[in-house]
């Protein structure tokens, strides 16, 4: 008896035909091949004909019910939702899990129309050599910072007073409770020669990105006043930095906004974790070495709206710019009530 059952092959369909038109039992044509007599039977119902077993019909049926018992894939390039998973991948810029979960909330009832993350990711490298698969695993790719100089910073300056450390920030800052503050930051461009600035609302991660003309303080305030004032008062509460020497006008850019800011300490980056993540995914766009200054705020505003309408496992799948929208609907029917 065979430890792992094998279909017969080509050679020993042609003995079972021999032998059962010879009259052969089931038990001598198994032990003639070497298997078990129950394999025989099986092979000559499969391939039973009116004139008798047909070798050829037996392998059809045979390709047919393993055609039947593979699981089908569900992400392949004629599939019900292949297309719209690729463009969310290559042109949105979503993570296999980003997409993932969000077929689960589109059809929560329907198995079919969803795919685990693992099958994105086995779909992207079962692909054939060419631009498509290299696009799918660049969209994959998140820039890891690398060592090298450290930025200049007002760590050892007088700049920041001591009341203005992250450590004296109030609770519902820190526990991420009413939207309206912000982390902020600088993404430098090649040789330190320009740069894009990016704030992140903690409790949404709802993302703006600022044009800058240069690295200077000077150009730090005018692109930070320029898009943030933008936003409704109630959403400009505070903004936490690190010891950038580009907010050395920090006094001024409070003034401006009407905003509280705070500085982390020296070489904390975790004091602003949410945007020191986004910066992280930001490098997918602005790969280190480029030169940033020749980017306008129109092509910023583009990428910021492909980071707002990603869904966020910490915004239980919800994009941030679907929270912030829940926000400012929370923030306008409070001030309705109260007039």
């Amino acid at each position: 008896m065979e430890s792992h059952y094998k279909h017969p092959n080509a050679e020993e369909r042609g003995v079972i035909f021999a032998e059962n038109r010879r009259g052969s039992s089931l038990r001598q044509i198994g032990r003639l091949l070497g298997r078990h007599h129950g394999t025989i039977g099986h092979e000559l119902k499969r391939g039973k004909m009116p004139c008798g077993y047909d070798p050829q019909v037996a392998r059809l049926a045979r390709d047919a019910a393993q055609l039947r018992s593979g699981r089908r894939k569900k992400l392949v390039p004629a599939g019900p939702f292949y297309d719209w998973v690729r463009n969310r991948l290559i042109h949105w810029r979503w993570s296999p899990e980003q997409i993932s979960a969000r077929l689960r909330r589109m059809h929560p009832d329907d198995p079919s129309q969803r795919v685990s993350h693992e099958t994105i990711y086995a779909a992207i490298y079962a692909q054939p050599r060419g631009g498509l698969k290299t696009l799918m695993i660049e969209a994959l790719r998140q820039a890891k910072p690398k060592p090298g100089a450290r930025r200049t910073s007002l760590a050892g300056s007088s700049i920041i007073p001591e009341t203005l450390r992250t450590i004296h920030r109030p609770e519902d800052i820190e526990a991420r409770l009413v939207p309206g503050h912000w982390e902020g930051d600088l993404i430098k461009g090649a040789f330190n020669r320009s740069a894009v600035g990016t704030v992140v609302e903690r409790k949404t991660r709802f993302v703006i990105l600022s044009k800058m003309n240069g690295c200077t303080a000077s150009a730090a305030l005018e692109g930070f006043t320029r898009q943030m004032k933008r936003l409704p008062v109630a959403l400009r509460r505070s903004m936490t930095y690190d010891r950038g020497s580009e907010m050395a006008c920090h006094s001024e850019l409070a003034r401006r906004l009407e905003i509280d800011i705070w500085f982390c300490d020296p070489h904390a980056p975790w004091q602003r974790g949410s945007n020191e993540n986004t910066n992280g995914l930001l490098r997918q766009f602005f790969p280190k070495g480029t030169d940033l200054s020749g980017l306008s705020q129109t092509e910023l505003n583009d990428v910021a709206r492909l980071m707002n309408n990603r869904p966020r496992k910490t915004l239980g799948w919800n994009t941030p710019a679907e929270a912030i929208a829940e926000e400012l609907a929370a923030i306008k029917s409070t001030v309705a009530l109260q007039t």
